[in-house]
């Protein structure tokens, strides 16, 4: 099962199952009804209206109202390669924060903000929470997971290294594009090793496994519920492999008319156009 997001005639968001093909999709409920029952939508063969997919707008299937929790540094080489190589792996994962306007789906042109020379690619794996978790141990949080979906952590380089915060590189128009969530029960743990590749038209650039990551899905969100409440619908990005663009000799960024996807193991790919500022100013 895919599940995506949709809007049909610019009505609310809701949650439907895309087909093998991509010809369709299948309603299962509202946005807000499908994380109250997330794990039961999921459990279940759509039984919902199906629509032809040219028919509907794809947007993130994503409360308003989530988090967007990513981990930085969880690869030892992507640790190796950049800017804090040297340091050593701290005992607990670096997070910070996206916003939810941030996000995008497949094929959504990604616009390089003015004052950028490019963008860098951070192909990764997000986690989504489809049970609430309080002081939850890892095998709890672990088992909350709901779904998972290819995403690139796409980022302003330049706006990250302003300061030690990396929000403002990390939340640029649309650079945050999501594959569609597949349910945990079709994925597996990434313990096992899935593999994560990055392409920019259609040469790899990333080729990592999960198996690498430093920290586990479950230790980390077990983690963050000792401070908050994780939700249903709450998001974790799990980090990149090594091979990002600006830790290379020479930086290699992406520029309008590249392509960028991002294909895990069992999951899927998600692949976006890099387009001019003017894109952004537009509001295209």
């Amino acid at each position: 099962m895919r599940i995506v997001g949709i809007r049909r005639n610019g009505g609310p968001v809701e949650v439907a199952s895309l087909s093998p093909d991509g010809a369709e999709v299948t309603v299962l409920a509202s946005l807000e009804r499908f994380w109250a029952d997330a794990k039961g939508f999921v459990s279940r063969e759509p039984a919902g209206e199906s629509v032809p997919a040219r028919e509907v707008a794809f947007v993130p299937p994503v409360l308003p109202e989530a988090r967007v929790i990513c981990i930085g540094l969880n690869y030892l080489k992507h640790v190796a390669e950049g800017s804090f190589a040297g340091e050593g792996v701290p005992p607990h994962p670096t997070l910070f924060a996206r916003w939810t306007r941030s996000l995008t789906v497949d094929g959504a042109p990604v616009p390089v903000p003015s004052d950028e020379e490019g963008l860098d690619w951070e192909g990764e794996v997000v986690a989504y929470v489809g049970a609430p978790l309080v002081d939850a141990g890892p095998d709890e949080a672990l088992a909350a997971v709901v779904g998972y979906s290819a995403f690139n952590d796409i980022t302003a380089r330049r706006a990250q290294k302003l300061t030690s915060q990396w929000i403002l590189g990390k939340n640029g128009d649309n650079s945050g594009p999501l594959g569609p969530m597949v349910p945990a029960a079709e994925v597996g743990d990434l313990r096992d090793g899935l593999r994560v590749r990055t392409r920019v038209n259609g040469e790899v650039v990333q080729d990592g496994r999960t198996d690498e990551m430093v920290y586990t899905v479950g230790d980390t969100l077990a983690l963050i519920s000792r401070t908050f409440t994780l939700r249903p619908g709450d998001l974790l990005a799990t980090g990149t492999p090594s091979g990002v663009g600006y830790a290379r000799t020479p930086p290699w960024l992406l520029h309008p008319g590249d392509v960028v996807e991002v294909e895990v193991e069992r999951v899927g790919t998600v692949r976006n156009p890099i387009v001019g500022n003017d894109a952004r100013v537009r509001g295209a």
